[in-house]
Order: structure tokens, then sequence, then C-alpha cells
């Protein structure tokens, strides 16, 4: 999965080379807080690393997967590529929000071709938007078998103006997008590329101001679902009854300052807070467990910086009565300990996920 790109830079089939020599998109992750760049290099065994950064965004730059204020996003874009010497200009990015839609249906199985001219006339009555008006792609999941000859489509389609915004604003920064993926999809990458698909799995990438859900099931995407619930809630909830800076909040929810006296309140409010996620969660998993009664979850993975919040990983162990890992998708990556720091690798990990993902994906050539 993840192989999605919408139409406006739509690419055709082309056969990879090597891969010791295939080329890599840089990796861009625009999200509503900070902007996260990675680039890495296929080698016979994997991935190595070479570089990776962030920069944080002005207030409101970005809302809801919108660009409102392009101009400061490039800019900041463009110096952040410049003070990591990226002199690739290929980038891949990924998109979220209200103005994305991704929906599984089931078709008569088809030709790719039939499949092509059919998909639009039947993704009307799926799509809030007027069909006009957006981007359409799919992937036939080839979930037929030889007593059903029907089969699910993952069907995404994506607002042409807000698709369009993202396309100009990197063409200001100097950049040649030539991939649009959706963040859900984009997850999955980036632990495709390090782990197998086997086993059940939530990917569950909590962000600033949004959280991206994607249940994998043998191999393949059977729920991706953004809710707009992120990590800046405990930011400003801290902030509000401490009556501290956003830094100072930040810090005691991540753990690097004591919250002192108010503990008590601390706990009372991440609990309150995380239950919502948790929720969230819940209804994923239970939307799965009714379309799939015979399967079960195996583990949840968490992402994004969300999951570096102290304690979390437990919290959401006991809540969903399931296994939680923190997410690091370096771990089979090379790296020069002389160039990139690994504490700050280490540290970065979960946050640069989305990044990764796409970072992972091929350049046309």
């Amino acid at each position: 999965m993840g192989k999605f790109k919408i139409p406006a830079i739509k690419l055709p089939h082309f056969r990879l080379p090597s891969a010791g020599k295939e080329k890599l998109a840089v990796g861009l992750d625009i999200g509503s807080h900070s902007i996260k760049v990675c680039q890495m290099a296929r080698i016979d065994d994997g991935y190595r690393l070479q570089s990776l950064g962030s920069a944080q965004l002005p207030e409101g730059a970005v809302e809801d997967g919108m660009l409102q204020n392009p101009e400061e996003v490039a800019r900041i874009v463009s110096a952040l590529f410049k003070d990591l010497k990226i002199k690739e200009k290929k980038v891949a990015i990924s998109i979220s929000g209200y103005s994305v839609i991704v929906k599984k249906i089931n078709l008569a199985v088809m030709t790719d071709e039939e499949l092509e001219a059919h998909i639009q006339s039947e993704a009307e009555q799926y799509i809030p938007f007027d069909i006009e008006d957006v981007y359409l792609d799919f992937q036939d999941l080839k979930t037929n078998t030889e007593a059903e000859d029907r089969t699910d489509v993952m069907l995404v389609a994506a607002k042409k103006e807000v698709v369009d915004g993202y396309l100009d604003m990197l063409r200001t920064a100097g950049l040649k997008p030539v991939i649009v993926d959706v963040d859900a999809f984009a997850l999955e990458n980036a632990y495709e590329a390090n782990f197998s698909l086997e086993e059940n799995t939530a990917l569950i990438d909590i962000g600033a101001s949004k959280m991206n859900i994607n249940i994998i099931a043998h191999g393949t995407s059977t729920l991706a679902r953004d809710v707009v619930l992120g990590s800046r809630q405990i930011s400003e909830q801290i902030q509000t009854s401490f009556d501290i800076s956003f830094e100072e909040s930040e810090a005691i929810k991540l753990g690097h300052s004591d919250a002192g006296e108010k503990h008590s309140e601390l706990e009372k409010l991440f609990t309150n807070t995380c239950t919502q996620w948790v929720m969230e969660i819940k209804r994923a998993l239970d939307f799965f467990y009714s379309n799939y009664p015979d399967e079960t979850i195996s583990k949840i993975v968490l992402s994004g910086g969300g999951a570096r919040i102290k304690g979390i990983d437990r919290f959401f162990a006991e809540e969903c009565n399931l296994p939680v890992t923190i997410f690091n998708p370096f771990s089979n990556a090379q790296l020069d300990n002389k160039k990139i720091d690994p504490d700050y690798v280490n540290y970065m990990a979960p946050e640069m996920t989305l990044a990764t993902g796409l970072a992972s994906r091929p350049t046309p050539l």
C-alpha cells in the first residue's frame, strides 16, 4: 500500500533500477507544528540515513492539513533544505485532514483498464465534494478468491485546491514535487520498510493536532482514518492550568521538567485527554473486529511527537489490553555516526515516521 499519487503529478508505470542504484525522493512531512525532512539512500540490504531535521512553523501557518501561510512555509522549507545541505530537489509529501477522503469499497473484479474507466462514476457516491473539484486515485487490493469474484478497492480523493496549494508552495521553495501521498499510507510505508506486515497491527501516529490510525491486516491496510486530536491539546491544557509558557508546558508533558506539587493535577489532565485518544483507537479496533470477526490485532505501534509523552505507551497498553511499542523508523537504517548524532536520531525517531515513509519512495526515472 502507500502507492497513491495524486493524478496532477501521477506518473506512468516505470521499471525500477537495481536496489543499490535506486534513487529516492526526499521525504517532507508538513505538519501543523513543524516541518520534518528526511533523506535516505537505498543500499543492498536496506537504507542509509543521509540527513534529517525539523523546523518549527509559526502558529496557524498550517491548519487542518491546509496551507494558511504558504509564503512563510515555503521560506522555512527552503531554509531547512539549505541548513541540511540537501541538494536533491525531488520531494515526496503527504496530506491529510478534511480535504482528503480514504474509503475502501467493494467492486466486481475488473481489469486495470476497466477499473480506471469505472472508478470515477463509482466514486461520486462516496465523495462529499463535487467530483470535478477532487483528484482521484485508487488501488485494487486483490482480495478476490476463486469463490468470490469481488475485490476490495482503496479509493482516495483529495481536493484540488489543497493539493495544488502544496505543489505551488513547494515550487516556490525551489523544489520539485514528484509524489503526493496520504499520511496514513506514508505511516504504513515507514513500518513496512522496517518490519514484516504479517502480524495484524494498529499503527497510530500522534501529531500536534491530529492522529492517524492505520490498521494493517494480512499485509494490507484495512482501515485508514484521521482524527482531529493531538498532543498540542495536552501542552495547551498544562499551559492554562499551570499558568506557564508553552515551552515550559512542553517540557513537563515530555517528562523533561517536574510538575512538582501539581503532579496529581497533571496526571488527571493527562488521563482525561489520553482517554479521548484511546476511545478513538477503540472505535477503529471495534470497526475492524466487526468486519473481520475471526481476526485479532497483535499490537499497537505508536509514532509521532505524541509518542514521546512520558508513560503514554503504558497507558495505551492498559486501556486497550494490547502490547504497545514506540516505533523507531531508523532501527534498521545505517548511519554515519560522524555526520549524524545517533542520540539526536533516536530522540527524533518517533516524530520522523511520516517523513521516513515518504523518504523510502523511489523518484520517477
